[in-house]
This record gives structure tokens, sequence and C-alpha cells, in this order.
């Protein structure tokens, strides 16, 4: 994609030691960009490598996750070569999060006002007083009245709780935000407001946003490009008019096609029969060949290249005709 980047990923593989001495690639070769002010979403199944995703941008990986591979840029500056100490001044600052799951994520025996507070002071050149008025701003900015920062989560409803943790991301002023699972057990009403509340605060702050999410309906609406992940790798990738009207992967061809759609709404919904692969057991060839319905010989053993069969548009398939994607 010819713009700059905000954040570039080039061929990130991140792994997983686990305790029997096996190792899980939870991604290989993984490359997108986000661009400034864009929403770009990840979506596929459980397991196929979304979150960790997030979590090897922003190093956050636990004890037994390393990143073995690959440039992580922000702004140009590969954020792989930085010290712990180094990476903690883009935490927050530069790129921050919402965590799937609010009411996990809050500290169930802190206020609202002092958990957000406690990021600005710990991020931001503020005092006690000013950081006060920065989270009553935040708290009003998400739709919270300030006077509620004095409660605690188990007070919030689900949405109040996914609110607040929007209004911490924002604490430090961020140019990138990622939303993992944002409306997760959420009814549908709430998961509008929220999405919207996002939409909102990206339009005021031009903020660029990284969603993970299973919802192809939510991606349809909010997203201007869409990494489509399976197995640990990238699948697809292209701007949502591509994948959503020219899909070129079996696997999102089928992942749209299970997905219903109010204009044929007697169309029969089509499963994806079997699993994603295990981790510690990939296959040689292509991730999705045990699952795919017009696999070719050479897909169980030929891992296809990530190709462009037409601008801004890249499929991992050997069905699919074009030049080896150039952006990586």
């Amino acid at each position: 994609m010819n713009e700059q980047p905000l954040l570039g990923v080039r061929h990130l593989t991140t792994e997983f030691v686990l305790s029997e001495g096996k190792v899980a690639r939870a991604l290989e070769d993984v490359s997108f960009d986000v661009l400034p002010g864009q929403t770009v979403g990840l979506v596929g199944e459980s397991g196929c490598g979304k979150t960790t995703t997030l979590m090897s941008v922003m190093r956050l990986l636990p004890s037994n996750g390393r990143i073995t591979s690959g440039e992580i840029r922000f702004n140009g500056k590969d954020l792989l070569t930085l010290s712990e100490r180094e990476m903690r001044s883009y935490r927050w600052k530069e790129m921050a999060i919402v965590f799937q799951g609010a009411m996990n994520a809050l500290n169930p025996v802190m206020k609202i006002s002092d958990q957000i507070g406690e990021a600005i002071l710990l991020h931001d050149v503020m005092d006690r007083d000013h950081a006060q008025k920065r989270v009553g701003e935040l708290l009003e900015m998400v739709g919270i009245p300030r006077t509620r920062g004095d409660q605690y989560p188990h007070q919030y409803s689900g949405g109040m709780r996914q609110r607040a943790m929007i209004a911490m991301s924002l604490a430090c002023s961020p140019s990138l935000l990622f939303a993992d699972e944002p409306t997760t057990a959420l009814d549908v009403m709430i998961q509008a407001q929220v999405l919207e509340l996002l939409r909102e605060i990206q339009k005021a702050l031009g903020l660029a946003i990284v969603l993970v999410t299973h919802d192809l309906g939510v991606v349809a609406e909010v997203c201007d490009s869409v990494v489509v992940m399976y197995g640990g790798k990238v699948a697809e990738y292209g701007t949502a008019d591509k994948i959503y009207n020219s899909a070129g992967h079996p696997y999102t061809q089928r992942l749209l096609a299970s997905f219903p759609d109010v204009n044929r709404p007697t169309d029969t919904l089509v499963f994806i029969p079997g699993t994603p692969p295990r981790l510690t057991d990939l296959p040689r060839g292509c991730r999705f060949e045990p699952r795919c319905d017009v696999k070719l010989p050479k897909c169980a053993e030929i891992d296809p290249l990530l190709i462009e069969p037409d601008n801004q548009h890249y499929v991992a398939c050997h069905l699919c005709k074009g030049r080896e994607a150039h952006f990586v």
C-alpha cells in the first residue's frame, strides 16, 4: 500500500514453548500495514493468531512466547530493536489496547477514576490534580458522567465497563488503538453503541484502529482494510470492498457464505467442516488444505505465497494468479 504506514508489520513469526518442550508456531510470516486514521480488521476463527498478533506488536507476550523473526515498524522505527524500557514509552503514549473482557481487565478493588489516573501518572508528565481533571474529560468523552469515576467496576454495566476501558486506552493520547473483541458478551444494542463510540473517537482524534473480531458484519461496517488469518498466517488481505466483493481465498469465501445476509434470507448458510490446525502439528502445505473443498494436489505439499491478483488485494492460494505481493 503506497501511503507511508503508521504501523508496518513484516514477516512476523511468533512461537510459544510449551511445558512438554514442544513449540507452537502461533504466527508465521505475517505482514500488513495500518495507515494513519485507518481501521484494519483482523478476522478468523479462534486460534488463528489474531490476539497473538496484537500481543506481539505491543511486545506483551507471556514468558514462554518469543518473536523469532520479522519487523514491527511504528512510524519507521522497528519496535523489535528497542529495549523493554524504551518499549514502555511506546505503550499507552503511542499505542494502546482495549482488552477482551473488560470485567477481567479492570482491577475490581480500584475505583475507575484511580485506574485511569494511574495510567496517566505513569506515562505522562502531569501532576495529580491535572490528571484527575483529565480523567473526568476522558469519562465524559466515552459517555460516562465524571461523578461515576468514584465507583468500582462491579457497579458498572458491561457496556460501561467497556467504555471505561476505552477511556483508559485514550489516557495518554495514542495514535494507534488495538481493540480485541471489544463487543464480546455485550447485547446487540450495546455492541452498536460501543462501535459507534469508537468511530466518533476515531474521527475526533484521528486515531488508527486495529479491530479483532469474529463478526463479519462489524468488519463490513467499520473497517477500511481486512486481514483474514488462518492457522497463524495471512490467508487474504485487502480493502474491505475487495474482501467482501472479490474474495479470492476459499477460506474467506466460506467465512462470508457462513454469515447470514438480510438481502438473501432464504439462502442456506454454509459451514466449514473440521477445525483449524493444531499449532504444534501444522500441515506441510497450505494450512487450510485439510478443510478445503477446492484444493489442488500441490496444496498438500507446497505452502502458497502471498500474491497480488489485483491492486491492493493479496491472497495466499494456489488457485489465484498474480504477481508476488510487492509490499512485503
